[in-house]
C-alpha cells in the first residue's frame, strides 16, 4: 500500500486497527490456541511484523538473552535489510518453550533453516498463518475490519505511541521506509490527549 493510501479507517469508516480492550482479548485467546498458533499470535502482536515477515522468522532470528527478534523487511528492495525488535519475556518464554530455540540454535546453520512456523521444512503457508488468526479473532469475539494480521499490525503502532514510544523508533522497529507512514499513527488518541480532555471536561 503506498504511503498515501496507508489508513486507520477504511471507506466506509471501519476501524483497522485492534484497540486496547481487544489487544487484551485477543491475547487471552490466544493463550488458549494450540501452541504453534499461539507464538504466531503473541509474535505478530507484540513484534508489529507483516505476516509474511514472521513466516520467514528461524531460530537464528530470535535472541533471547537479549529480548530481540531480528526480522527481514520484506519491503526494502534490498533482501538484507534487517530489523532488530524488542520482544517481552512473556514472548521470550513461549518461543523457547515452543520451539526450543536455545537448542536449535547449537547448530547455526540448522538454526538458519529452522523456520519457527513451517510445513514440511519450508515457511508455513501464509493462507494457513491468515486462518489461524481469524480463528483466535474469531474466539476473542473481535469481528470487522481490524480483524486480521493487518490489525495486529497497526495495533502494534497505536499502542507504541499510545505509551510514549517516539516515533523515530517506532518506525525503526516497524521497519517504515519514510516517517510519514509511522505518523499516522500519531493521528489516533493518545494518553496525552485523552488526559487534557478529561481536564477540559
Amino acid at each position: 500500500m503506498a504511503v498515501s493510501e496507508m489508513r486507520l479507517y477504511d471507506e466506509n469508516n471501519n476501524r483497522l486497527y485492534i484497540n486496547s480492550e481487544e489487544r487484551e482479548r485477543f491475547i487471552k485467546a490466544a493463550e488458549k490456541a494450540d501452541r504453534h498458533v499461539r507464538t504466531l499470535c503473541l509474535t505478530l502482536l507484540y513484534t508489529g511484523c507483516r505476516i509474511s515477515e514472521a513466516l520467514e522468522l528461524t531460530a537464528a532470528s530470535v535472541q533471547l538473552d537479549a529480548r530481540l527478534i531480528s526480522v527481514r523487511s520484506l519491503k526494502k528492495r534490498s533482501k538484507h535489510v534487517i530489523r532488530e525488535v524488542p520482544i517481552p519475556p512473556a514472548l521470550v518464554d513461549a518461543l523457547e518453550l515452543v520451539h526450543g530455540v536455545r537448542a536449535v540454535q547449537r547448530n547455526a546453520v540448522r538454526a538458519q533453516e529452522a523456520y519457527l512456523w513451517s510445513h514440511r521444512s519450508k515457511p508455513l503457508y501464509r493462507s494457513t498463518g491468515y486462518r489461524w488468526i481469524k480463528e483466535v479473532m474469531a474466539e476473542a469475539g473481535i469481528e470487522g475490519a481490524q480483524a486480521t494480521a493487518k490489525g495486529l499490525r497497526h495495533g502494534y503502532g497505536i499502542q507504541a505511541i499510545r505509551k510514549g514510544i517516539q516515533l523515530h523508533m517506532l518506525q525503526k522497529w516497524m521497519g517504515h521506509a519514510s516517517m510519514t507512514t509511522t505518523a499516522i499513527y500519531a493521528n489516533a488518541i493518545g494518553k496525552e490527549e485523552l488526559d487534557l480532555a478529561d481536564q477540559m471536561w
